[in-house]
């Protein structure tokens, strides 16, 4: 009897995707614009000074699906591990959904006046643990069915946070976590189709533009977004006096960002798809003159969680920044200068740093 081998390490750790790497660090300027940006509520296509609402809700869905993107790419790329190598990712991977958990509430405490992502992006990491080893298709209908769920258990967990304060409400009704759940299974399906191949970036970038552009004119034309609506993040909007199907289209087929709605869900994944296509096209595989040109958004993408958290401290310690495109500008070079050097000289990023060093306690 053939006995089982785990696979080797040199395959779930593999080479570093540069584009994905740009691909985070265009999620992270759009939650920096998101947040201090000074960016218009809605986005109407047809009307031009809108145009800078396209961050809203579509930043942090890419830096979602890019988390799974990350799990997919260190659990084994196309090839996941089989017994015992798959336990030690999978113990590596819930400590840090835990470390992360945990820097997230840090950051909420310091009152900061941005939704924190990271408590729900933690625990994404722990509920996709069980899907490591699945094919692409089972993971797909797994994203396919959560995004079916998306609205109904936004709108079920509404009555959990009746009465809570801002802090509560960043845990689990801002950032749903089936609707989230659907961006992770997502980059976990991207990863294990091999991103690493030409044909698959290109079918990322065309089939992205697609999908998003189809489900963005059905929500347009169905049930197009309320001029006078007072909708919370996270939570489908319904107009007083709708119609039952006017209600149900606006459940279900809203493009408002942050809506949880399944066109919103659809329409944002969309675009990640198409960022993260576009962004390994032009980065991954291209001369070294490439390479230095995308370095500054390399620096950044490959030290998301130190950034994002640096960006929210900076936030905190200056209660009246103004908020504009020459505040957004002077984050966004910030961000740059800091990940270049830190990067240059240090190496992975300080979050980074501190989570793979306490995660590399598991033993094999």
């Amino acid at each position: 009897m053939t006995s089982v081998r785990p696979a080797p390490v040199a395959r779930v750790r593999g080479a570093r995707l540069s584009g994905v790497d740009v691909a985070r660090a265009v999620a992270l300027l759009g939650m920096m614009a998101a947040h201090v940006g000074g960016i218009t509520d809605h986005l109407d296509w047809v009307d031009p000074s809108s145009w800078s609402a396209v961050v809203n809700g579509r930043s942090s869905s890419l830096f979602a699906v890019l988390a799974g993107v990350s799990v997919g790419l260190v659990s084994g790329r196309t090839t996941p591990p089989g017994p015992p190598e798959i336990t030690r990712v999978r113990a590596r991977l819930a400590i840090r959904a835990v470390l992360i958990v945990m820097i997230g509430v840090a950051l909420m405490l310091l009152g900061t006046p941005v939704y924190v992502i990271l408590p729900t992006y933690g625990v994404l990491f722990l509920l996709v643990l069980p899907a490591l080893r699945w094919p692409p298709w089972a993971v797909f209908s797994a994203a396919g069915a959560c995004a079916l769920l998306s609205a109904p258990f936004a709108i079920a967990i509404v009555p959990l946070f009746a009465g809570t304060s801002s802090f509560e409400q960043q845990l689990g009704l801002v950032y749903p976590v089936v609707t989230f759940l659907t961006y992770v299974l997502v980059g976990l399906g991207v990863a294990r189709s091999g991103l690493e191949a030409r044909s698959t970036q290109v079918a990322l970038l065309a089939s992205g533009i697609v999908v998003a552009t189809t489900a963005y004119v059905v929500g347009a034309l169905v049930a197009p977004i309320p001029a006078d609506g007072n909708a919370f993040p996270g939570v489908p909007y319904v107009p007083q006096g709708s119609t039952a199907g006017q209600a149900a289209a606006q459940v279900f087929l809203s493009p408002r960002d942050h809506s949880s709605s399944i066109v919103d869900v659809v329409g944002t994944i969309g675009v990640a798809l198409a960022v993260i296509g576009l962004s390994s096209l032009l980065v991954d595989g291209r001369a070294r003159i490439v390479q230095r040109i995308a370095f500054p958004l390399v620096a950044i993408g490959s030290m998301p969680l130190s950034i994002y958290a640096l960006h929210l401290v900076v936030i905190a310690a200056v209660p009246g920044l103004p908020d504009g495109l020459a505040t957004w500008w002077g984050f966004a070079v910030g961000a740059a200068l800091f990940a270049m050097l830190w990067q240059r000289f240090l190496g992975r990023g300080p979050l980074e740093r501190l989570i793979a060093h306490i995660a590399s306690t598991v033993p094999r």
